[in-house]
């Protein structure tokens, strides 16, 4: 039975220095040639994505166009339009690249809602900045007409707050799963899934933003995945990062990991969301293995390099 990895890609994978459709395409292309790597490895892969510059840019546009006759669309349906635009990407530069790799396999994108709970506690502390940044005098004026809240982000100016609530579960888990299984390479759960809860039996989206990571951890959970990769931007994880004594991780236990985080080794916008998701991730896989690594050294995993490999 092939070993089976759920691979989170990072900014980097997608975008660069040009933001339009060609421009991603481009780096998508590249992105591909090195997942190309794993697959002829013999692994069975499910990839999964973040948006953030996408859905950001998207915000703005939906913003300078909203009117009564067209109106902007919520955050939950912003997230779901990059989805499909990421994963359609991303789904024609693997199939170019497959091909020219001499591989057979098929590729899919699946729309993926990821359910929250309405009662996690970032509802009522939001966060993640998002849209379009404002003064502070239009924040205001919006804030009471809305009720939406606003912040100050890094002093450029007010942006709109939304909660960034933990993942319980992933509604299309089981047919990724079945898609996973029948030799094809999954794209799923993009942009840390479409935020929805559960009410009555069904599900509503709702105003926030799911961590990539986090979704990438719940869904290598749900789809009994061996292997967690979370691809950044530096080959390993470091301790006493940028100080005369740094020194690069390799392979690491969950312990050790959490001893670092005790010590406050990781930044708190970066590299520990990272870390905490892979050990959610061993925590419902005892005998998994989670990656952080570049993407560029993806070979590590291949041919056993030097990445940083957290196992219990």
């Amino acid at each position: 039975m092939k070993e089976k990895i759920v691979v989170a890609l990072g900014g980097n994978a997608i975008l660069t220095d040009d933001p339009t459709a060609e421009g991603q395409i481009r780096v998508l292309r590249e992105t591909s040639k090195e997942l190309v790597k794993l697959i002829e490895a013999g692994y069975e892969i499910i990839i999964t994505h973040g948006n953030g510059p996408q859905v950001g840019n998207l915000l703005l546009q939906q913003d300078a166009s909203d009117s009564p006759e067209n109106p902007a669309m919520p955050l939950d349906t912003a997230v779901a339009m990059t989805q499909g635009s990421i994963g359609y990407w991303l789904e024609n530069a693997l199939k170019e690249e497959l091909s020219k790799a001499g591989v057979v396999k098929r590729v899919a994108t699946i729309l993926t809602q990821v359910e929250v709970s309405p009662d996690d506690p970032a509802f009522q502390n939001p966060t993640k900045p998002i849209g379009p940044f404002l003064s502070q005098a239009e924040a205001e004026k919006r804030e009471a007409e809305t009720g939406d809240k606003y912040a100050e982000d890094a002093g450029r100016g007010y942006r709109k707050v939304v909660p960034s609530p933990k993942p319980v579960s992933i509604v299309e888990a089981r047919t990724i799963s079945l898609v996973a299984g029948d030799d094809t390479i999954a794209i799923a759960a993009g942009g840390g899934g479409i935020p929805v809860v559960k009410e009555e039996g069904y599900y509503r989206g709702v105003d926030a933003v799911i961590d990539k990571d986090f979704a990438a951890a719940k869904l290598a959970e749900l789809t009994q995945a061996d292997y967690l990769v979370i691809l950044t931007g530096v080959d390993n994880v470091y301790i006493n990062f940028n100080k005369p004594n740094q020194e690069k991780l390799e392979t690491v236990t969950v312990d050790k990991m959490k001893q670092y985080i005790a010590e406050e080794q990781f930044a708190a916008g970066s590299m520990l969301p990272k870390i905490e998701a892979a050990l959610e991730f061993l925590e419902s896989k005892k005998d998994g293995k989670a990656y952080i690594t570049s993407l560029e050294n993806v070979d590590s995993i291949v041919h056993g390099g030097s990445a940083t490999v957290i196992v219990n």
